[in-house]
């Protein structure tokens, strides 16, 4: 239910897209490569950490919400990369979160939004994103593979997000750059980590795998590396946390600095 009405939503953007598409920049940037952070992290196991101000679920999840702000505190307390919401209409986001972020703070940054055409990807590439999110469940296998490749044509990672076991196949075969296992049900906006316990054992070891949504503890973290993942993508956790450094210190159970 809250897929499809989301993405009834970005047909309509995607349309007004295309009348003023020729109002993005020319962009030059070096782009920095999120698979590649994510085996710089704490014995190769990364953190991509959430920009994230509501959600369609949970409606206001911070009010004091200053997203470079943020992302400079993520940076400083060694995430890897960060993830940032764009979409306006359910999560409350910007593009010019992108480019603000972009500014002060030197991580491959993830733009996380419905993305369903390739102008969202030129759009993408346009305000400062290294990487983007894709997801299984919202498009059909040609769409997936195209958009996978024309992004990494423009020079972009791709974040293939998947959630049931029909979409492994698809998911492998667009050869994405990481592949993200969504605890969440995009239908239901149910939770379950068992999600990711089921599904990292049909995905091969070439392919860097996270796990998203449900990761609030550092046992979590530990069992889940320990699975074999790469890392995690954590936002409603550490958006709710008063400074969310300290979350992430939590998460990696470390002291707070």
């Amino acid at each position: 239910m809250f897929l499809e009405r989301i993405l009834e939503e970005k047909k309509k953007e995607v349309e007004q897209l295309k009348q003023r598409r020729d109002a993005f920049p020319e962009t030059r940037a070096v782009r920095r490569s999120l698979s590649q952070a994510l085996k710089e992290g704490p014995q190769q196991f990364g953190l991509i950490a959430e920009v994230k101000k509501a959600s369609p679920s949970k409606g206001l999840i911070r009010a004091d919400f200053d997203p470079t702000a943020i992302a400079c505190r993520y940076a400083s307390a060694g995430a890897q990369a960060v993830s940032v919401l764009t979409d306006k209409t359910f999560f409350q986001g910007d593009l010019s979160y992108l480019t603000s972020i972009r500014k002060v703070v030197d991580l491959p940054l993830l733009r996380k939004d419905f993305i369903i055409d390739r102008i969202q990807i030129d759009e993408s590439v346009a305000f400062g994103a290294d990487a983007i999110l894709l997801i299984a469940a919202a498009l059909e296998q040609k769409q997936l593979t195209d958009l996978c490749r024309y992004a990494q044509k423009r020079g972009l990672e791709v974040l293939l997000e998947i959630h049931t076991e029909e979409e492994l196949a698809p998911a492998i075969e667009a050869q994405p750059d990481v592949i993200g296992i969504n605890n969440r049900n995009l239908h239901t906006f149910d939770v379950s980590l068992d999600v990711t316990r089921r599904l990292i054992r049909h995905i091969p070891q070439t392919i860097p795998v996270v796990s998203e949504s449900g990761i609030s503890t550092p046992e979590v973290m530990q069992e889940l590396q320990t699975l074999g993942l790469s890392g995690v993508l954590v936002g409603e956790f550490l958006m709710r946390q008063e400074d969310v450094a300290d979350g992430i210190h939590y998460l990696r159970g470390v002291p707070a600095r």
